[in-house]
């Protein structure tokens, strides 16, 4: 009874089915809750880019804007292409639903192995680098950062845990308070610098390169540069959880998405180009802009809290998606059916709670590492990007409709870079940690083939297809008995109704000869 108490303070009533419908989101509330991720990259993905090409020297660092124009264009398509996606799979589903319907059952699986992966990733990068810039600012709180990220998933947890209305509007706030501090901010910094209203930039040493500037080193800060795009898939995961028009207004989401994102993350790496902002050091790419732009006053203060909130808040992404691809997998059998079944409030409650699960323990085991978790991350991202899109150009060119040639031309173009994206990813970071997810994830998609053949051969077992009928029995009711009395009629009739079929038999085990006649006679 305390437990249910304490369950319904923390996480609400429960909820009609019938409220089902009314707990769908709105373009706003959906922007804020599947964006928050790709939404946050833009605060570290410049960062990336120019940590790669400093490598170079600082006079490397003008082919930032290029690399940035590349990564922008590859975004443009990517979204594009999921607004395609959407429009054709209206039910939700993403990279898995569109694998599997043209491309075949293990390319599926391995999308969807891919994602969840990356789901979890998200979560532990995400909130282990909001903690790493509240640590910064408050180094006396660095000893308890793993705590303190452990607390942070499970107010996240907590808040997707109360429905889905209640997460979007405990989200909402911190991730439109993010996109107006980085336009107001890239605006005022553009504005600024053309008019000479800023003042004096510092001085930055700018350190002598440690290697020639080739097309590898070029690759490898497009590759780390894409980080951008991370997130990108989420609106296509979730398109059940919107309002009708489910397929409209998840296309109208995704564009805005990438209209906000390009937005900002072109904004930053132009500011960070023209500022001669060189990476490195304990202070972030951003948090340079800012203070170039805004001095050290309170605009600049609010964009340091603002990227705080967001890089926290963005693991609520993985949060409105984990849960909902687990529970298409469910449903097609590939993981157990228990993540198909809603909370109280009208959520997969057991996907919040698996993801959060996975989530801190990744956080324990690397003791809330930002460095060591992120070269695991984005790989899971890119491998679904490039079965999404390769699958959609088989679609295109399976059915042959109106316009299809641009369409195989667009996603043709994403399916071909995501995956020389993903290939310069894995070389690059395979030996700093992310031959662990090149790992996990066939041992995901074994998983899911043998949970699979479970079901399978649970519903052969229990079908009744070829099933003739059972044999008919006759059963035989014994009744033990020490005498002949009222008790034991009762309990001859209640043997009767048993199985009115059956043959009903007093059993009496003699223990006195001399008794026996007597019983023989009552009966």
């Amino acid at each position: 009874m305390r437990l249910t108490l304490v369950k319904r303070l923390l996480v609400g009533a429960p909820m009609p089915l019938a409220q089902a419908r009314h707990e769908r989101l709105g373009k706003a509330a959906a922007l804020a809750v599947f964006a928050s991720d790709p939404l946050s990259s833009v605060a570290y993905a410049t960062e990336e880019i120019l940590l790669v090409l400093i490598l170079a020297g600082s006079a490397a660092l003008s082919y930032s804007l290029p690399v940035a124009l590349g990564i922008a264009a590859l975004l443009a398509v990517v979204v594009v292409s999921y607004r395609q996606t959407v429009a054709a799979y209206p039910q939700g589903g993403g990279a898995y639903l569109v694998a599997k319907d043209n491309l075949g059952i293990y390319p599926a699986l391995a999308a969807a192995a891919a994602l969840l992966v990356d789901y979890v990733l998200t979560v532990s990068v995400s909130v282990v680098a909001g903690i790493a810039a509240l640590t910064s600012a408050v180094p006396q709180l660095h000893p308890y950062r793993v705590v303190l990220s452990v607390l942070a998933v499970a107010g996240i947890a907590l808040g997707n845990l109360r429905g889905v209305r209640e997460s979007a509007r405990m989200f909402a706030a911190p991730t439109y308070f993010f996109v107006v501090s980085i336009l107001a901010m890239v605006g005022y910094g553009l504005v600024g610098a053309m008019f000479g209203l800023l003042p004096e930039a510092p001085y930055e040493p700018h350190p002598p390169g440690l290697e020639g500037l080739g097309l590898f080193l070029l690759l490898r800060s497009y590759a780390a540069g894409c980080t951008a795009l991370t997130g990108v898939e989420a609106i296509s995961n979730g398109v059940q959880a919107l309002k009708p028009p489910e397929g409209r207004n998840a296309q109208i989401v995704m564009t805005w998405l990438g209209v906000i994102s390009i937005t900002m993350f072109l904004g930053i790496t132009y500011l960070a180009f023209d500022f001669g902002i060189v990476p490195g050091g304990d202070e972030t790419v951003v948090s340079k802009i800012a203070r170039r732009v805004f001095g050290t006053g309170v605009p600049y203060y609010g964009v340091q809290a603002a990227t705080l909130l967001i890089l926290v808040l963005a693991a609520n992404t993985s949060y409105a998606d984990f849960p909902r691809l687990s529970s298409i997998l469910s449903r097609d059998r590939f993981v157990p059916r228990q993540f198909a079944n809603q909370g109280d409030r009208l959520v997969f409650s057991n996907g919040i709670l698996i993801l959060s699960g996975f989530a801190v323990l990744l956080i324990l085991v690397f003791q809330g590492d930002t460095h060591a978790l992120l070269p695991l991350y984005a790989i899971g991202v890119f491998i679904s990007f490039t079965l999404s899109q390769s699958g959609m150009v088989r679609r295109w060119l399976s059915l042959r409709e109106k316009g299809w040639r641009w369409r195989v031309w667009v996603n043709g173009v994403g399916a071909v870079v995501t995956f020389l994206v993903l290939l310069t990813l894995s070389f690059t970071k395979f030996v700093e940690g992310a031959w662990i997810v090149v790992v996990v994830i066939p041992l995901l998609v074994g998983a899911f083939v043998v949970m699979h053949r479970h079901y399978e051969e649970v519903a052969g077992d229990l079908s009744l297809e070829g099933f003739a009928g059972p044999p008919q029995f006759r059963h035989t009711v014994l009744v033990l008995i020490g005498d002949v009395h009222r008790g034991v009629v009762r309990a001859v009739q209640y043997a009767k109704t048993l199985a009115p079929e059956a043959t009903v038999r007093a059993v009496y085990v003699e223990t006195d000869p001399a008794n026996t006649p007597r019983i023989e006679e009552k009966w």
